[in-house]
């Protein structure tokens, strides 16, 4: 049986092994007053909440209430097969020394149904985990034609079969979407661009499924974050800021959006 405290003791363990605490808070979106609350071992959280933390974490809410060396097991070396997403975690990272070639920073370009016309401008960083390779993303966009601003985050895997790397995210807030990107790597002297399709959820337009294509610009291991930042919005095909390849990928008609229609 587990101990009255063993749910704290977890917690603080889960927690040291990322960055920061208000990393962790950010990302599960939750207060950070209300979790410091949960660690300090005053308070314990809802039913829903502890879903949302056990989910960033990649563990089940029950296995907080496992001895803490049970439990430390289970968050280090996962059993993958308690659960049926067991075979697709095994597919991650694939051909792990293949894909460390494209570890870095990325600004990266698609045209997106909720603008249409214009190119949506991001910026993303694949780095490496734990044995696993990730991938956060940020899309910030100041429209203001119809007042919109809009600050987004995705994370995600990243894993690489047969030339090609295959890149899963999901937002990052309390209504999560996912979105699967493909991208085709050419020879080994040319790193600078990625070109492949991205497949999600349309931020407005009723927020319909898309496909579209997508191109990533590599831009360093430790580029100026807030130029990448300052870079990132929506942009006409004329604008000073896309990249000639860039606008030659997306520009032509075989680049076509693909949507699924409202009376389908």
């Amino acid at each position: 049986m587990a101990d009255p405290d063993s749910f704290t003791e977890n917690l603080r363990f889960a927690c040291a092994t990322r960055r920061s605490i208000s990393e962790i808070c950010r990302e599960i979106n939750i207060n950070r007053q209300q979790f410091n609350r949960y660690i300090a071992g005053e308070a314990r959280p809802s039913a829903h909440n502890a879903a949302r933390i056990a989910a960033f974490f990649g563990v089940a809410p029950q296995d907080f209430e496992l001895p803490p060396k049970l439990f430390a097991a289970r968050l280090t070396r996962p059993d993958r097969d308690r659960t049926s997403a067991g075979r697709l975690l095994d597919g991650f990272p694939g051909d792990i020394a293949a894909l460390r070639r494209h570890v870095g920073y990325y600004q990266t370009y698609h045209i997106s149904p909720s603008w249409p016309g214009l190119v949506v401008c991001s910026c993303a960083r694949i780095f490496e985990d734990g044995g696993a390779i990730r991938v956060k993303s940020i899309e910030r966009i100041h429209d203001a034609a119809n007042e919109i601003h809009q600050f987004s985050k995705y994370v995600g895997l990243v894993t690489f079969w047969r030339n090609r790397i295959f890149i899963t995210e999901r937002s990052v807030g309390q209504q999560p979407m996912l979105s699967q990107t493909i991208l085709i790597p050419f020879e080994v002297h040319q790193r600078v661009y990625l070109r492949g399709t991205t497949m999600g959820v349309s931020w407005r337009k009723e927020n319909l499924p898309y496909a579209s294509r997508m191109i990533w610009r590599h831009i360093g291991q430790e580029p100026d974050l807030r130029q990448m930042l300052s870079r990132c919005g929506v942009l006409p095909f004329s604008s000073r800021q896309l990249p000639a390849t860039v606008r030659s990928f997306l520009d032509t008609p075989d680049a076509e959006v693909l949507t699924v229609p409202t009376d389908y």
